[in-house]
């Protein structure tokens, strides 16, 4: 085994696909490919699952790459350490639903940063995506919700992508909808109330199961319904057309939400927001600051953090 083949296997995992590996990597696609094939027949595992629509990691391979991950990142400090002229990049990455918080932490983080180059990501996507983000570790931390209707189905699949879920606060569901809505005029509103309005909710790509649903009560049947697959999209609509969607009831005016009302929704159910990571990663320094600035937020929101 060599430092260069577990280098070509995170640049694999990191992009899905051996081709685009390979482009990056100034390598043809077979060489990349018969790298790969030596590794797994050396360690006597099969590390990728190879199809038609790219590659992904295996069991073994996954585990795999916990403890490959774990040398790279050794052999990157004696390179920082050691070399001469090596510039460390800070790196970080979250993949979430699409709420405001997440978004305003981000920012909050990245203006803390000292250093001259960084690779900082934040994933607004699907809820399925975050948990695939987290097993391949594209990404080191994952926000998401849970309530009655998902949670058992959703801790299944933690179980099964080897993913530790930690509550971070508990909210009630309120109504997003534009300043001009008249339901802007109601402190509470019930689902009776919003039966002639546009139901506006985030898309989940080919497995579209409500369990995957961003937005509670998805099993509903609406008479408008509009999917969506960004937060700017979905506000504009909010405006634009008087839509609604459901979420946690918060909304940051700092990031340019102020188009935007958040009423309490008159149901019994609730949410529990919490933050995913892979079981066996040690969370690095700029991840437990980024979740402290997270929950700094969410206080400022008038919202308790769960303490474990």
């Amino acid at each position: 085994m060599r430092i260069q083949q577990l280098k070509y296997l995170e640049t694999i995992v990191k992009t899905g696909s051996i081709n685009e590996a390979a482009k990056e990597l100034y390598l043809t696609q077979p060489s990349l490919s018969n790298a790969v094939k030596e590794l797994e027949s050396e360690m006597g595992i099969q590390i990728l699952l190879r199809s038609k629509l790219g590659v992904t990691l295996t069991d073994d391979g996954r585990e795999f790459m916990i403890y490959a991950r774990q040398v790279l990142d050794q052999v990157q400090l004696l390179q920082g350490r050691y070399e001469k002229d090596t510039v460390q990049k800070q790196a970080f990455s979250v993949s979430a639903q699409h709420y405001a918080f997440v978004v305003h932490a981000f920012v909050e983080l990245i203006k803390t940063v000292k250093a001259d180059e960084y690779q900082f990501t934040l994933r607004e996507t699907e809820t399925e995506n975050i948990l695939k983000d987290l097993s391949s570790f594209k990404s080191e931390l994952g926000i998401l919700y849970l309530n009655n209707f998902n949670k058992q189905v959703m801790q299944r699949l933690f179980k099964e992508y080897d993913l530790e879920f930690t509550p971070l606060f508990k909210a009630l569901p309120h109504v997003f909808v534009g300043r001009q809505n008249p339901l802007t005029k109601k402190k509470r509103v019930t689902l009776d109330d919003l039966r002639d309005y546009p139901y506006l909710s985030y898309e989940q790509g080919d497995n579209n199961s409500f369990y995957f649903s961003e937005e509670i009560l998805s099993t509903l049947d609406r008479k408008k319904n509009i999917k969506v697959s960004d937060r700017a999209t979905i506000f504009n609509l909010m405006v634009g057309l008087n839509g609604y969607t459901i979420s946690s009831g918060i909304i940051s005016n700092k990031l340019n939400d102020d188009k935007i009302v958040a009423i309490p929704l008159d149901v019994d159910d609730s949410m529990t927001l919490g933050w995913l990571k892979h079981s066996q990663l040690e969370l690095s320094p700029i991840a437990k600051s980024y979740l402290e600035m997270l929950k700094e937020h969410i206080r400022g929101y008038g919202f308790e953090i769960i303490e474990k």
